[in-house]
């Protein structure tokens, strides 16, 4: 399923609180109001089957752009498109077509057993009785369901809840999955099983899916495609190589020597960023810039240095990427 955002604009108004006496009283008649731009002129195309990282910091405009997406919050300005359907003037549609987690929040009822949500949500989307146990068997073999099927929601485990949440999504099958921060909170295994369900999602099933999440492995092991958003704007969109690429962070090369070395006081390489940042003893760390240098010369540079045992290449982690990008 396609989405086509065209030049979304979300603005907030809040009303300005006036101090002094008789503040109250006079804006009964008059009040001022302080305009937030979340969102600014935003515009993109995911292709059905694509799986896109959307990232940023906090306050970036990422939710927003959800809420504007899914038909939550309807845009100050431009124009959503999912699959063609326009979620403000065509909701109860689009809504069929998609499916929503949100990480901090669950569509479960929070007081019954999760299979009791299960049938009123098959209900709300007329999810007929056969369709539901087949669908509902399928997600139970693959996230393991049952051991709390009959378990209130509040009493479920954060990981638990998750995958409860990733199932109520998927009941009638929808096209689009919009996931926001899945995978917050959860331990390292409950991480592993949430995305290899996604992944499997994406390439047996065709799923489109968008993601937002401040989990860069989330990002490095699922998404295909990454858009950065700061201050409400789109500031990169494409793949996460090519952001590694266009941030230009060195690579580092941990070479273990045999017997003595001799670091020359400027590199032959050192015009084109090869710079020794630690050594201990025999073992020296040295970063360069790929985008100057390529991997034999800085291996002959090594080389010159002394009789190189072994030689481990790093690439920067792409939490530095991020930092860099924000």
């Amino acid at each position: 399923m396609r989405i086509e955002a065209r030049h979304l604009n979300k603005q907030f108004k809040t009303p300005v609180v006036r101090e002094g006496r008789f503040a109250g009283l006079r804006s009964l008649f008059a009040r001022d109001y302080r305009i937030k731009e979340a969102v600014k002129d935003i515009s993109f195309n995911i292709e059905s089957g694509e799986f896109v990282g959307y990232i940023g910091p906090n306050g970036a405009g990422k939710s927003t752009t959800i809420k504007m997406l899914t038909g939550i919050l309807h845009p100050t300005g431009g124009e959503v498109l999912l699959g063609g359907i326009n979620p403000h003037r065509e909701r109860k549609r689009a809504v069929r077509r998609l499916g929503v987690v949100f990480g901090q929040r669950s569509q479960l009822w929070w007081d019954l057993p999760v299979k009791d949500s299960y049938d009123i949500l098959a209900k709300m989307y007329g999810v007929d009785e056969a369709l539901k146990q087949s669908r509902l068997a399928q997600f139970a073999a693959l996230l393991d369901l049952e051991e709390f099927w009959l378990t209130p929601v509040r009493k479920l485990s954060l990981g638990q809840r998750m995958r409860a949440d990733l199932a109520a999504a998927l009941l009638h099958d929808p096209d689009l999955l919009f996931l926001d921060e899945p995978t917050i909170g959860l331990d390292v295994n409950a991480k592993r099983e949430i995305r290899q369900f996604l992944k499997m999602l994406n390439a047996d099933f065709g799923k489109t899916v968008l993601l937002t999440t401040h989990d860069m492995d989330d990002i490095e092991q699922l998404c295909s495609r990454v858009m950065v958003i700061g201050n409400g704007e789109l500031s990169f969109d494409g793949t996460v190589q090519s952001l590694r690429d266009t941030i230009g962070l060195p690579t580092r090369f941990r070479v273990t020597y045999r017997g003595e070395v001799n670091i020359p006081a400027i590199p032959a390489l050192e015009h084109a960023r090869l710079a020794v940042t630690l050594q201990e003893g025999s073992v020296i760390t040295v970063e360069a810039n790929r985008k100057t240098i390529n991997t034999m010369e800085v291996l002959r540079e090594l080389g010159s240095w002394g009789e190189i045992e072994d030689v481990e290449m790093m690439e920067p982690d792409f939490e530095e990427v991020i930092h860099r990008v924000y």
